[in-house]
């Protein structure tokens, strides 16, 4: 499973291509413009769930590990929901 962010990181409502969705539960690979991270991620209903670690972006700014909601929008895309 891969997630991939357009940006350097994650925000409510920001898209998310999520690549094999059909792929078992656990370890997956999350990109943010560029810089990959190990991440973990479950399902929840019609809904997945994303667990981001601490990672640094391309520029070297510390991003803060959470946790997030994805889920399909009304255009049928994937979006974020922050939920820790």
């Amino acid at each position: 499973m891969r997630f991939s962010f357009p940006h350097s990181h994650a925000f409510p409502g920001g898209r998310v291509t999520v690549d094999d969705d059909d792929a078992a539960e656990g370890a997956c690979e999350v990109e943010f413009a560029g810089v990959t991270v190990i991440g973990a991620w479950r399902r929840e209903g019609a809904a997945l769930h994303l667990d981001v670690p601490t990672y640094r972006t391309a520029h070297g700014t510390k991003v803060t590990g959470r946790r997030w909601r994805i889920a399909r929008s009304k255009d049928g895309g994937w979006r974020s929901q922050r939920i820790g």
